[in-house]
């Protein structure tokens, strides 16, 4: 049976400078390959350090990275995982001050809100309709939409490198 391949991209948002050979080692043990990650600064956060990195590997990498970059302190990242033949896409978004957000995307990079999920919010919000606005809000991931936004802005035209995973 032959494995799924997926891509995606690692948006390095923000890191401070001793931090940047953790994360290349971490992205390496992910992707079974030393990498040099070409690091430039971040303008919308001086003395930190942004990168982007575009990746193939088995379905799955993108979750792997997420869970792997999730435990380092003051690393600001999101990681897109392509839809793949069996998966939806994911994009996994992550802040010092709020942690991980996960949502599953289309192959337009929209996050898709399940019916489950829709149905919480209007029980959560059952007589205010602030609540479920709360509630949707949170599937959004609005609140690491907002504090990412001006670090993708400095990133603009940077430049993208391709990893291959090993194996």
């Amino acid at each position: 049976m032959s494995e799924h391949m997926a891509r995606g991209v690692l948006h390095i948002h923000s890191a401070p400078a001793a931090l940047c050979p953790h994360v290349e080692w971490a992205v390496g043990s992910v992707v079974d390959s030393r990498i040099d990650i070409r690091w430039e600064p971040q303008a919308a956060s001086p003395g930190t350090f942004r990168a982007e990195l575009t990746w193939r590997g088995r379905q799955g990498v993108g979750a792997t990275l997420a869970s792997t970059l999730r435990g380092l302190s003051h690393l600001r990242f999101e990681i897109t995982e392509d839809p793949s033949p069996g998966c939806d896409g994911s994009r996994w978004s992550h802040t010092p001050e709020l942690g991980i957000f996960h949502a599953t995307t289309d192959s337009h990079g929209n996050i898709m809100i399940s019916e489950d999920r829709i149905r919480y919010a209007y029980e959560m919000g059952a007589g205010d309709p602030s609540v479920v606005y709360q509630e949707l809000s949170l599937a959004l991931g609005e609140a690491w939409d907002d504090e990412l936004e001006p670090f993708r802005h400095a990133a603009e035209g940077a430049p993208v490198r391709w990893l291959h995973q090993v194996g």
